[in-house]
């Protein structure tokens, strides 16, 4: 039985500047009344927290970090049990202790709970795994950011109908504007300007600068391709601990490479992703890939799905980007070349990259699926096969 008109908390531990878009739309959202509950700071200071309109009934539950990756936020509790709200939707990630209790107790009140997260990024095994499935058994329902975490939720006996892929996204309106702000001239002036030279081939990787991206296997790569006759220039757009190591190492092997450091400006980072050839993410991507997909350059990134975020999704190989070998420098090399030695990004390429973001991966979709979800729709969407991207 479908609800009318659910009244729905969302309750984060803060919202980062890209959830800005979807908490905007779903604040205006005509089929269910949506209040959001969070922290105004994120509790590591590592990302830039969202500001709203009026329009947007916000409301602060601080968030006080423990050690490691915990944190305690005994608001998201009182929000959940809270008698206004019939729904509850919450961000998951299992070593927040008040995302279990506020789960187990709204449940126990009869509400209808549900979780906001990438859910599986592989099969659970072990203790670990033991563990992630007793949380994601928490809420009624999934709202999942890929499908590939549906086809394991499955697997695990959840029936599709309560497990709704909503992708993820980024503000597709705005990067809209730049996109077509943004010409061929002043990608080549931009190169000119960074590298003193237009014509040799860009490759870019928007992230922190952490051990886990594997930034250090890039520049290896870029290396090998130089030695063997493709040379490329490298923008790195962010901070973090590795930068002097990064410096260090590009100098070592005669990359070059230019550090912008973080930027929030999103047309700064429009006009960095388009006068690029590829972006490479070579560790986890995640939302790195959403933001160059949708300035209509290509993404290179490793093809082990145990190992990704579910925006890996995005990558249709051949079409939007391609896949190598995990660890494997020689295997990035041969996955960046053909996007290298084709000069600029062609126009079949460009428009395959927008496509699949303009479909799946943009606030307008996630609003609507959410809508669906609290208001009893069942999930209709077919999980994917491993590696098809988002086709």
């Amino acid at each position: 039985m479908l609800d009318s008109h659910p009244s729905v908390v969302v309750i984060y531990h803060c919202y980062p500047h890209y959830r800005r878009a979807i908490v905007e739309l779903l604040a205006q959202s005509k089929r269910a009344d949506f209040t959001f509950v969070g922290d105004d700071h994120e509790y590591l200071h590592s990302v830039e927290t969202a500001s709203f309109s009026p329009n947007v009934r916000f409301h602060l539950a601080p968030a006080r970090h423990l050690f490691g990756p915990f944190m305690w936020q005994w608001g998201a509790v009182r929000w959940a049990i809270c008698s206004r709200f019939d729904t509850v939707i919450m961000h998951a990630v299992p070593h927040w202790p008040c995302t279990w209790i506020g789960a187990i107790a709204a449940r126990l009140l009869g509400k209808k709970v549900f979780f906001w997260g990438h859910g599986y990024l592989s099969r659970p095994q072990g203790l670990k795994g033991l563990i992630r499935r007793l949380f994601y058994a928490l809420p009624h329902q999934h709202l999942f950011y890929g499908r590939l975490s549906k086809a394991y939720a499955m697997d695990l006996g959840w029936p599709a109908e309560r497990l709704h892929v909503i992708y993820n996204s980024l503000d597709l309106v705005v990067q809209q504007g730049h996109r077509k702000s943004i010409t061929p001239a002043i990608c080549r002036a931009l190169r000119e300007e960074l590298f003193g030279n237009a014509d040799t081939p860009v490759v870019i990787c928007t992230t922190r600068l952490i051990a886990m991206r594997r930034l250090d296997l890039l520049l290896e790569s870029l290396a090998q391709l130089k030695r063997q006759g493709t040379n490329a220039n490298l923008i790195l757009v962010g901070e973090g601990p590795e930068r002097t190591k990064l410096i260090s190492q590009a100098e070592r092997l005669g990359v070059r490479v230019h550090l912008e450091g973080a930027c929030y400006d999103e047309a700064r980072i429009a006009s960095l992703i388009m006068a690029s050839n590829v972006t490479v993410s070579p560790g986890r991507t995640g939302l790195t890939a959403i933001h160059s997909l949708v300035y209509g350059v290509p993404v290179v990134s490793h093809g082990d799905p145990d190992d990704q975020a579910p925006e890996w999704e995005a990558i249709i190989p051949g079409k939007t980007g391609s896949y190598f070998e995990r660890g494997s420098a020689a295997s990035l090399a041969v996955a960046m070349r053909p996007w290298l030695e084709s000069g600029a990004v062609t126009e079949q390429t460009r428009a395959a990259c927008i496509d699949v973001v303009e479909r799946f991966w943009n606030p307008e979709f996630q609003c609507g699926a959410i809508e669906r979800a609290v208001c009893g729709d069942p999930a209709t969407d077919l999980p994917v096969c491993k590696g098809k991207g988002s086709e």
